[in-house]
């Protein structure tokens, strides 16, 4: 079983590419410190990271989805910053900053979700190796 710690160094340890990639790893370091905090505060035992299901319930806080941990407040709320910190300068310059959605079927709140779950899911892979 891997600790917190050896978690958090592969994490941020990874390559990152494109601004979606890099965004995507920024969140999974804030959860995982976020996990961090939790089990040193007593609220979640650390040989509970083994168990997928613990885990992925402790990562969304109390929500049932990630869609509902995006909209309920638990991440970045403002449409600007998700744009910032997903999109590429010359996206970011397309979607004004933010002002335009990021396409015809999302919203930021939508976007921020799917990246949201793409580095859960690298938490739950990396806990389980």
């Amino acid at each position: 079983m891997k600790t917190i710690e050896e978690i958090k160094k592969e994490i941020e340890a990874r390559k990152t590419r494109s601004a979606w990639d890099k965004g995507v790893k920024n969140y999974a370091v804030e959860m995982i410190k976020e996990l961090e905090e939790n089990i040193s505060g007593g609220y979640f035992k650390a040989e509970n990271i083994a168990d997928r299901n613990a885990l992925k319930a402790q990562l969304l806080n109390g929500a049932k989805s990630w869609s509902e941990y995006s909209y309920g407040g638990s991440a970045l709320i403002y449409n600007g910053d998700i744009a910032e910190r997903l999109c590429s300068p010359s996206e970011y310059k397309k979607c004004r900053e933010g002002e335009r959605n990021p396409n015809n079927h999302e919203e930021w709140l939508d976007v921020q979700a799917r990246a949201l779950s793409q580095a859960s899911t690298i938490i739950l892979r990396l806990a389980k190796d």
